[in-house]
């Protein structure tokens, strides 16, 4: 009779649990292609060849994480006179952890990130 009570409740904090950890490992995995990317794109002399860099790295390391889709995934340069931004908007609405939103209170679907290269110099 007590597992009538307390069963669901232990189902929804597992699921919850699962979902959380999802999207912190997504979050993770978006991080580090930004540090990736803006470490790859620091090479660029022009905004539009750190663009390129960037990209092309990402387009290559992203298959090392099975539930990440370039589709998804939107990037962009900044830089300033002594720095360069490079950030990353994920949408993982589609990502299987995002499909218990109904049952979990969920943080936004869209994961964003950004890396940080200082240019010339320390």
């Amino acid at each position: 009779m007590e597992f009538v009570f307390v069963g669901p409740m232990i189902v929804i904090l597992l699921l919850g649990i699962m979902s959380y950890g999802g999207y912190f490992w997504l979050a993770h995995c978006v991080q580090q292609l930004a540090n990736d990317a803006a470490r790859a794109a620091v090479a660029g002399l022009t905004a539009s060849e750190r663009q390129s860099l960037a990209q092309s790295t990402i387009d290559s390391e992203i298959s090392d994480y099975p539930f990440l889709t370039a589709s998804e995934m939107v990037t962009t340069v900044n830089t300033q006179t002594d720095a360069m931004t490079l950030s990353i908007a994920y949408d993982a609405s589609q990502t299987p952890f995002f499909a218990l939103g109904s049952l979990v209170p969920m943080p936004p679907s869209t994961i964003m990130r950004t890396a940080t290269v200082k240019l010339a110099g320390y």
